[in-house]
């Protein structure tokens, strides 16, 4: 007989020696402006609203280049009028929710969602509250089981003593609440921040 730990794989946060690794974004800029004339191809939008999603302890600003690109393809795209993405889900939901309920009462449209890392938590969120609103939720590598407890954030979370168990119990809890929202996640294995 398979128990359920036997059944899933052992998942494990990413070693924060990994974290280094993630510096070299900066030398991915330059291969990115190579591909320039291949994105600006891509297919375009007709306006319909975006709604981008900073990752924890992130800022509009570190989505601003996202934010230009999806502007240029056609989209109406805004920011979450964050200035710091403090995880903290209890106050993060309404706040995020009212501001899209305005912007689709002022569009007359459903919105589309792009959260990454934990931004992306938050929009599947949203998504699961107000599917009637939010027409598609995109995902940068964002943690899809155990909320922190498989981020390289985890040991900093528990010398806090934050229960990354009790919070992973909670998130799959709330994932008992099917998505009806089409969600793509893209992600990279990898990841040094996310497992």
């Amino acid at each position: 007989m398979l128990t359920k730990n036997m059944m899933e794989p052992a998942f494990q946060p990413p070693s924060p020696a990994g974290v280094i690794r993630e510096a070299r974004v900066l030398l991915e800029f330059p291969r990115l402006m190579f591909r320039f004339p291949e994105l600006i191809r891509q297919p375009r939008g007709r306006g319909q609203p975006v709604l981008v999603l900073p990752g924890y302890g992130g800022g509009d600003g570190s989505t601003v280049f996202l934010k230009s690109y999806l502007r240029l393809l056609g989209y109406s795209v805004t920011g979450a009028h964050l200035d710091l993405n403090s995880g903290n889900v209890p106050e993060l939901l309404p706040r995020l929710l009212k501001r899209i309920l305005a912007i689709c009462r002022k569009t007359l449209q459903e919105i589309h969602i792009i959260g990454w890392s934990f931004g992306g938590f938050l929009a599947r969120e949203i998504a699961r509250e107000r599917p009637d609103i939010v027409q598609r939720v995109i995902t940068l590598g964002t943690p899809v089981i155990g909320g922190p407890k498989y981020t390289v954030l985890a040991r900093g979370f528990r010398r806090r003593g934050i229960d990354l168990d009790a919070m992973e119990a909670e998130i799959e809890a709330r994932n008992q609440i099917l998505l009806r929202t089409p969600v793509t996640a893209i992600y990279s294995r990898a990841d040094a921040i996310v497992a």
